[in-house]
């Protein structure tokens, strides 16, 4: 199945240096606002107790915390997520000798003296060292993939040039990702984390695709132009591409909208992942090859002569 009618015949290296600046442009932006407001790390990640409650109506959020402050728990962060009748709570670690049951209908109580038909859906205890063996954890997978990545390409397709391209596409994805988490401030948790992990496994897939034809592309024409070369090779694997992403994107809508609020994050992920995935491997890896010098000979890599060749 196509889903063009004819090989298209667009002229995508062109641009490139347009879409540098594109892509330049929301990195650098994704970089600023990581540092200036950070992650809205989940209790995965900082430790501490998160309540998920739900109001058979629109919940009253101040007096919701008030209630709970009342009871005596302190640093309490109270909001919205999903519905108006949805509420999430947020506490710091339980102390020395305080045990999860105890907090919970500590909690239950104080929210039920204000609505009586609220109802607990939720109740997550992790300690603070758990969420940080977590977090180093989700650093080092995210790390290790991307150096096998680039060990990958380079063992597949014979030249850095290519693995510097899916390199560079590979982070491009997850930076912007993790910079939509950071501008909305939605809870980043271990979901996201495994959404960003798909993210960089389905761009790498979308850009092997492109670099295979590109390979069979240059084999069959070795006198023509890279930029020719690339270009012929995007659009012919343009329709694909555009079926692939849009059946996947589809599903992943349908999970956002379906889903609930325990998916909506790493639904969020996927789609923006998708999105830019599709595009960064047209624009980022395929023309960062070309601008390091990608030509023919670099994929096929000539054999070495033996000597007993020359011999009579």
């Amino acid at each position: 199945m196509e889903f063009f009618s004819k090989t298209t015949s667009f002229a995508f290296m062109k641009t490139r240096k347009v879409w540098y600046v594109v892509s330049a442009i929301f990195m650098l932006g994704s970089l600023a606002v990581l540092v200036t407001r950070g992650l809205n790390l989940s209790v995965d990640f900082t430790g501490g107790v998160t309540v998920e409650a739900t109001y058979p109506a629109a919940a009253d959020i101040e007096a919701a915390r008030t209630a709970v402050t009342t009871a005596g728990i302190r640093d309490v962060q109270v909001q919205n997520f999903g519905t108006s009748r949805d509420v999430i709570i947020r506490m710091p670690p339980l102390a020395e000798g305080q045990s999860g049951a105890d907090l919970r209908q500590q909690v239950e109580t104080a929210l039920r003296s204000v609505e009586p038909a609220v109802e607990i859906r939720r109740f997550d205890v992790v300690g603070p060292q758990v969420g940080s063996e977590l977090l180093k954890s989700a650093i080092w997978a995210l790390s290790l993939t991307v150096f096998l990545i680039f060990i990958y390409v380079a063992l597949r397709f014979h030249t850095w040039r290519l693995s510097a391209g899916a390199i560079v596409g590979a982070l491009h994805d997850p930076l912007l990702v993790l910079g939509f988490f950071a501008l909305t401030q939605m809870t980043f948790d271990l979901s996201v984390v495994a959404a960003i992990l798909a993210v960089i496994g389905y761009s790498l897939n979308d850009t092997v695709v492109v670099f295979d034809r590109i390979r069979e592309r240059f084999e069959h024409n070795q006198r023509s132009a890279p930029e020719s070369v690339l270009d012929l090779s995007i659009n012919q694997t343009l329709s694909r591409t555009v079926m692939t992403s849009g059946t996947t994107l589809l599903v992943v809508v349908v999970l956002f909208a379906l889903g609930g609020p325990a998916l909506q994050g790493f639904s969020v992920s996927l789609i923006i992942g998708i999105v830019v995935g599709t595009y960064s491997s047209i624009y980022v890896a395929s023309a960062l090859a070309l601008d390091l010098g990608l030509k023919g000979e670099h994929l096929f890599p000539i054999a070495r002569k033996d000597p007993l060749d020359d011999l009579p």
